[in-house]
């Protein structure tokens, strides 16, 4: 079933918004890839027609959204779904595989083993904040800046956030993003692969060290002043 309304709150930077229904009725929750065709960018007041579908947490949220005046492009169709599907199955063993890189070079020596400990935190947190900020863009809550998330991707969080954007569908659809993203990956790379070198190594070695002396409970304590005991009589004690 089809429905009308129109867009009266649009986030261009955020990818999302929400459509007042034009027969009443709570505001539908609308994302950037729920748009038949995305060629066109949306903006706020414009009309448009749509479907409902149901999110995981039960909330209502616009699906085959189309502008009035043209003609709905069903997403439905078999072709998209399994190119949608191989994309994703790519994108989630290129994220495995990596990980399991990094980890076999770690066993083997060829990085050091807090470099693989790093990417594999980093990944569950950077899975986890996309998973957050999905859903509080769902509930048009305080969101988590695009920033942060670069950043959880630039220090060897990128697999995690890989795998989050196929599987959650966020982010996924927004170019400006993706661009910058795919920046992240390529410069944590490059970084990962100097640390492999054996000046990489010695450097990250070096750089630790420094920094584990530095913290308080490695620093070299204190010598406390010394107290000698002598057996000399004060003035005015008996003599023996």
């Amino acid at each position: 079933m089809r429905h009308q309304g129109k867009i009266t709150t649009w986030r261009d930077d955020k990818g999302f918004g929400f459509i007042t229904p034009d027969n009443g009725g709570k505001q539908v929750f609308l994302h950037a890839s729920a748009f038949s065709d995305r060629r066109r960018r949306p903006e706020e007041n414009d009309p448009v027609t749509y479907g409902i579908a149901v999110s995981g947490d039960g909330r209502s949220q616009a699906k085959a959204v189309t502008f009035v005046g043209e003609r709905p492009i069903s997403s439905a169709s078999p072709s998209r779904n399994i190119v949608a599907l191989v994309r994703d199955a790519v994108a989630l063993v290129f994220a495995a595989c990596f990980l399991l890189l990094v980890v076999t070079a770690a066993s083997r020596g060829r990085i050091p083993a807090t470099v693989a400990g790093l990417y594999l935190v980093a990944s569950v947190i950077a899975f986890f904040a996309y998973g957050f900020d999905k859903s509080a863009a769902m509930r048009n809550q305080w969101r988590t800046r695009e920033s942060t998330l670069h950043l959880f991707s630039l220090f060897g969080g990128w697999p995690g956030a890989l795998a989050a954007q196929r599987l959650f569908r966020h982010k996924s659809a927004k170019l400006s993003f993706q661009v910058t993203f795919w920046i992240t990956v390529v410069l944590n790379c490059g970084v990962l692969g100097w640390l492999s070198s054996p000046s990489g190594t010695q450097a990250f070695h070096s750089a630790t060290s420094q920094i584990w002396r530095l913290m308080p409970e490695h620093a070299p304590a204190e010598r406390a002043p010394m107290i000698r005991w002598t057996n000399k009589p004060g003035p005015g004690a008996p003599r023996r």
